[in-house]
């Protein structure tokens, strides 16, 4: 019964243009790497600020792993917390200008545990439409009842809270904090306004936007002034390693030690990542200049293709969506410019909207400029002979 449904769900998927596949890295995360044997120049990774495979990080790793191993015993409540991961929790906390912060395996595994131990049946959970699959997930854990706000929308949201303001239970506005398909921000000061005014606390997920904007790296919240009651940041994407965090005050890190189940029931991070994160801290908050580098890629890329009449929409980081709609033109797109030499990925339903189907546009910072000019003509062909 299963192996048949399996099969024919499988068909269905291939069928509507929205069955995935993975190409397999023969080589180091580069700007340009090897993927399946051939060298392509990257703009699918998150590796914003080009730190996966710097020497540094590379170093640090070796050389916690040569003093503490590879592993980890158990989870940190059985096998034991690890001074590193005490170093690292207090690096991260006085990186983001929070008073406390709890190492997770992955911002996914953050997400999930923090909503979930926070929040619980009684409670009301206000969520932007386009949250993070992580997000709703740990929306769904927590069994607290979820109203869905529409996209950025504040008077909307607004409109949800003032609806709800004589509902007993805790009352919590959830974001990210840079949307990952969409590049552009949350109204992260009108969402605060609203958590004052209405009692609700502020949750916000910095996944793609801590290392990239705001003061040294510290993040869009930092950048728009704001604190939030609870801040994610992921460490898998600008910092070129692993696993995520969450930063709060001391007794909310303490019930989330206590409650977040993906914490208490999983393996701790090896501490020799948590060293590699430490001299990452370092890194990202001296990378004034690659933010730099960054931001003005992806504004090339932004006004190149606009230029040319195609839809991108405004954004405040370092995504670029070039919407081609359907999922057939983006994938088309993408085997064009692979065959060019240029690795970017088509994202489809159900992970954007219908008939929103895009290339997910992604400079690195260590890009050259002739690099960010030669792709773009390239995609501008391809996206030309797909919309013909």
């Amino acid at each position: 019964m299963l192996e048949t449904w399996t099969q024919n769900e499988l068909a269905r998927l291939d069928g509507a243009g929205l069955l995935r596949d993975e190409s397999v890295v023969t080589g180091p995360l580069h700007p340009r790497f090897e993927l399946d044997g051939m060298e392509v120049l990257s703009l699918s990774s998150n590796s914003y600020l080009g730190l996966a495979s710097d020497p540094r990080l590379i170093s640090a790793l070796q050389e916690g792993a040569e003093r503490w191993g590879v592993g980890a015993s158990a989870s940190r409540l059985v096998g034991g917390t690890h001074r590193a991961h005490r170093q690292c929790e207090r690096a991260l906390s006085e990186y983001v200008q929070a008073p406390d912060a709890l190492l997770f395996t992955s911002g996914y595994a953050a997400n999930l545990g923090v909503i979930s131990s926070l929040m619980h049946e009684g409670d009301l959970i206000f969520s932007d439409a386009l949250n993070h699959a992580s997000i709703i997930d740990g929306c769904r854990l927590s069994r607290a009842k979820t109203i869905v706000y529409a996209h950025r929308d504040t008077d909307d949201l607004r409109t949800k809270l003032e609806q709800c303001k004589h509902h007993e239970g805790r009352r919590l506005i959830v974001t990210d904090a840079l949307f990952s398909m969409d590049g552009h921000l949350a109204p992260l000061q009108a969402l605060r306004e609203l958590a004052n005014e209405f009692r609700a606390d502020l949750m916000v997920d910095e996944a793609h936007s801590l290392g990239v904007l705001g003061p040294k790296g510290r993040g869009a919240c930092a950048a728009s002034g704001v604190k939030a009651d609870v801040l994610i940041g992921t460490l898998g994407k600008a910092f070129g390693v692993c696993g995520a965090f969450a930063a709060a005050s001391h007794s909310i890190i303490d019930l989330m030690k206590n409650r977040a189940r993906s914490y208490v029931f999983s393996t701790a991070p090896p501490p020799a990542l948590a060293e590699t994160i430490l001299v990452s801290i370092g890194l990202v908050r001296e990378a004034d200049d690659r933010r730099t580098q960054l931001l003005q890629h992806a504004s090339r890329l932004r006004t190149g293709l606009t230029e040319k009449g195609f839809a991108v929409p405004p954004i405040d980081g370092a995504i670029v969506p070039l919407i081609l709609h359907t999922p057939e033109r983006t994938m088309r797109a993408s085997e064009l410019l692979l065959r060019e030499g240029v690795y970017a990925r088509g994202i489809r339903p159900p992970t954007v909207p219908t008939n929103t189907a895009r290339l997910r546009l992604v400079p690195i910072a260590t890009h050259t400029e002739a690099e960010i000019e030669d792709a773009l003509q390239l995609i501008i062909t391809a996206a030309k002979k797909v919309a013909s």
